[in-house]
């Protein structure tokens, strides 16, 4: 049996990477209806079109900033008018930009809050306003292990993570009376993911002093487990928690990182 069968979702960040295998996800379990949203609207939309012809579900690609109140409203009301409901909201869209502190320009730093957490909140409220409505809704952040821990030279990251998890405690309490439930999950490192391989390999190796293969074979070094986070892995528990399965679960935020981070 579909663990999300005739459910509809939004998932931002999707057009590749993590947000586009959790859209899959989705689609396998049987949601009606995903929107995925993402800045790259051409990259969306050969997602969005992959998943429709291999699984039969609908899917609505947007061109998004998360950031943009305007868009995110818009993103919301488009997919409720299109699909008849929101009824998960996955607020995956996310950068990092890691610098030492005392070379850390404010405009990066800026950058990240505005996407990682003030993004967050726009998508999370746009999305309860209408899951209030109906009594229903789950909302999950894809927060970060370093939600949980501080992060070498990558403060603005970490800040904006550690923001997700108060943010992600305080609206679950805030919108329990109305049947919706919000957590997040906490990924290790997505060694293989698409982040990692087009842009922190190098970051890392840069403001570490290190080649790739030794900012890879250091975070694995890491992990009591002995590798890096796949996207099934954290897939699992968005379907966990999407489900009925979790129904007794709210503002929490899960680890998922192989024992590194326990807390």
């Amino acid at each position: 049996m579909k663990r999300l069968e005739n459910r509809v979702a939004i998932v931002t960040g999707a057009a590749q990477g993590l947000g586009e295998a959790i859209a899959i996800r989705l689609a396998v379990e049987g949601c009606s209806g995903i929107t995925l949203a993402d800045m790259n609207l051409e990259k969306a939309t050969a997602a969005a079109e992959a998943i429709t012809a291999k699984y039969g579900v609908a899917c609505l690609p947007l061109q998004v900033n998360v950031a943009n109140e305007r868009q995110v409203a818009e993103m919301v009301e488009t997919t409720r008018e299109k699909f008849g409901s929101v009824d998960i909201l996955v607020a995956n869209a996310g950068i990092l930009k890691a610098h030492d502190l005392l070379e850390f320009p404010a405009s990066d730093w800026r950058a990240v809050i505005e996407v990682n957490l003030i993004g967050y909140f726009l998508c999370a409220q746009a999305a309860a306003r209408v899951m209030a409505e109906q009594k229903r809704g789950v909302i999950i952040q894809i927060n970060s292990k370093s939600g949980k821990k501080g992060s070498f030279r990558n403060s603005a990251y970490a800040a904006s993570k550690f923001g997700g998890i108060g943010f992600t405690q305080s609206i679950a309490l805030d919108l329990a009376p109305h049947g919706v439930r919000v957590n997040a999950i906490c990924p290790g490192n997505l060694l293989d993911g698409t982040l990692w391989q087009q842009s922190l390999y190098e970051q890392y190796a840069r403001n570490q002093g290190l080649t790739a293969d030794e900012v890879r074979k250091k975070y694995e070094s890491q992990v009591p487990l002995g590798r890096g986070c796949t996207y099934d892995d954290v897939c699992n528990v968005v379907t966990f928690l999407a489900s009925d399965e979790s129904s007794y679960m709210t503002g929490q935020a899960i680890n998922v990182t192989g024992g590194q981070e326990m807390r």
